[in-house]
């Protein structure tokens, strides 16, 4: 019998027991020369993940608290939000209670933001700070990054801020070379840690158009995280046993070896891929705009998709997602992030088989019996 339920859903995501040893660890003083040395001995690592020279910032607080940060610290005129699923939409809302001038740069569900349309927006000179989710978790669309940020490059003015919760690790994202400004992500996805931390990196452009901004706020100013930053530390106390299990998920990480952990991606990704097909299900998202970490499959058979879920649970232990927001039960999602490799999502898929076939008997018993 299993120990527990295992998550499959888009965040958050299994941990492996590696990853909850390293949060028993002794506790340590977090103003002490310890400390230090553990920020020290992770911070490169970080930097190589972000592809970035610029420091790496830890955060006790969801993803939300830096992505609302980094629209009091980088909006000093009006933003542009692209919206394109829940949490996307969300930034607007997130902008406007932040007290700023904020309009939507939006599309329907499903759809990817266009970088032409983007340009045209920009071309506008109104904006001077833009967010984008990378990777949307609610539609399973990911966005082409590479050419939003060549947008972007074009209007010097203009901070990009990149959400990339979940999609940081799993596949490639150069901060530097693409020109982000605020890269950020959250530890329950595909970090594969537990929540309630967040991780992020700031351009110098970033920091300059902070200190033009006043009534920053402190837990979440940037200044104060580049001051403490610098003797290794944080501004405010923060969850060691994160850092002490965060130092071990990277170890984790360049063990495995960067390339080979985005092909692993890739691979579980193209086994959902394939079972989609395999049982006449369809894609919520376009086929050039996939995400690599997570599928939403499009319930077009007209599954009971909340039976299905709990199904699923009750009969093998395994938990997925019955749809977010306004496409609740119109979609389901299965997630391949984090430390899931061929044999585990297989085994999920494997289960899903025997779940669906069992809906498909029940449902032609009684036609038969007629």
């Amino acid at each position: 019998m299993a120990s527990h339920d295992k998550l499959f859903i888009p965040g958050p995501v299994e941990v492996s027991p590696k990853t909850w040893e390293a949060f028993t660890r002794p506790m340590i003083g977090h103003r002490s020369e310890a400390f230090r040395e553990l920020y020290r001995s992770i911070h490169p690592r970080l930097q190589e993940l972000f592809g970035t020279g610029q420091p790496v910032f830890l955060s006790t607080s969801s993803a939300w608290g830096v992505m609302e940060a980094a629209i009091r610290n980088c909006v000093r005129r009006r933003v542009l939000n692209c919206m394109c699923g829940a949490f996307s939409d969300k930034w607007l809302d997130v902008s406007r209670r932040c007290g700023k001038e904020a309009e939507p740069l939006r599309v329907e569900w499903g759809q990817h933001i266009n970088a032409q349309q983007l340009d045209g927006r920009l071309a506008s000179g109104q904006f001077d700070a833009v967010t984008l989710i990378h990777n949307e978790t609610s539609t399973g669309v990911v966005n082409p990054l590479e050419e939003i940020c060549a947008v972007a490059r074009k209007y010097p003015d203009v901070v990009l801020i990149v959400d990339s919760v979940s999609s940081f690790s799993a596949v490639p994202i150069a901060m530097d070379e693409l020109g982000i400004d605020v890269l950020l992500t959250g530890s329950q996805k595909a970090l594969a840690l537990p929540p309630g931390f967040a991780l992020f990196s700031v351009s110098e452009k970033a920091f300059s158009r902070a200190a033009q901004i006043p009534n920053r706020g402190y837990y979440f100013d940037f200044l104060e995280f580049k001051k403490n930053q610098e003797s290794d530390m944080t501004p405010t106390t923060p969850s060691v046993a994160h850092i002490n299990a965060l130092r071990s998920k990277l170890n984790d990480i360049f063990t495995e070896g960067l390339e080979a952990r985005h092909a692993r991606h890739a691979r579980t990704n193209a086994l959902v891929h394939d079972w989609v097909g395999r049982n006449g299900l369809e894609f919520f998202a376009g086929k050039d705009f996939r995400s690599k970490t997570l599928t939403c499959v499009r319930n077009n058979r007209g599954i009971d998709v909340a039976k299905l879920v709990k199904e699923l649970r009750t009969k093998h232990h395994l938990v997925i997602d019955g749809g977010y927001g306004k496409i609740k039960g119109d979609t389901f999602r299965l997630s391949n992030m984090g430390d899931e490799t061929e044999e585990t999502v297989a085994h999920l898929l494997s289960c899903l088989d025997e779940c669906l076939s069992e809906f498909t008997r029940a449902s032609v018993a009684p036609a038969q019996q007629r």
